[in-house]
């Protein structure tokens, strides 16, 4: 990102030089996750190509999908609609921490929350947990570091383990039980081909 970009012209650059950038699967850790819970309302904060969007409205759920890249929107409608479940997915831009869409679900998904740009992580994911209704769950998925073997061109960021993603959530006490807090490792393969393991962080909330 340079000194003149705006994080929305940054990503849809990003998206924008390759026809796809992910994999077109869902996070395994996610779906492993949202597998056990009914279908209602969901959320999906920063869901790139659409991916996580799409297997959820397989499964029945209603979803609003957001994203700050409207290169990368244009592209999950398509695929949406490819995949047969266009009219269950409402697509929003929103440059979150700045704005963020309305109501209350029953999913509210946060899937690797990192940009090389600047990110408000607390103005984002208490807004989330926020927009959680009663009875319903707040997943939030991060990256514990860079990929083996990457340099770092941000040495001063840092990447928060599950403890201190909850803490940072400063969620009211009894209002939320803790299902899942853990660190655990991750297949991932490269835009190369290669296959690295990463390591992730969960953490899954259900409000009471």
């Amino acid at each position: 990102m340079t000194t003149e970009q705006l994080p929305d012209e940054y990503w849809n650059e990003f998206y924008s030089e390759h026809e796809q950038v992910w994999s077109g699967k869902p996070n395994v850790a996610f779906a492993e996750e949202v597998s056990g819970l009914t279908p209602g309302r969901a959320l999906d904060l920063g869901c790139g190509e659409g991916a996580d969007a799409i297997w959820l409205a397989q499964r029945g759920w209603a979803v609003t999908a957001v994203d700050i890249s409207t290169v990368a929107l244009g592209r999950a409608a398509e695929h949406a609609r490819a995949a047969g479940v266009g009219d269950r997915i409402e697509w929003q831009q929103h440059e979150l921490g700045k704005s963020f869409p309305d109501g209350e679900f029953d999913l509210v998904s946060v899937q690797f929350l990192h940009s090389k740009t600047e990110l408000p992580r607390d103005g984002i994911l208490r807004p989330a947990a926020a927009a959680v209704a009663p009875g319903g769950v707040l997943l939030i998925e991060g990256h514990l570091g860079f990929p083996p073997g990457e340099h770092n061109p941000h040495p001063d960021i840092h990447f928060p383990g599950p403890d201190e993603v909850i803490e940072s959530l400063a969620l009211p006490d009894g209002e939320w039980e803790t299902l899942v807090s853990r660190e655990h490792e991750r297949a991932q393969v490269m835009r190369d081909g290669e296959l690295i393991n990463r390591r992730d962080c969960t953490v899954k909330l259900r409000r009471r």
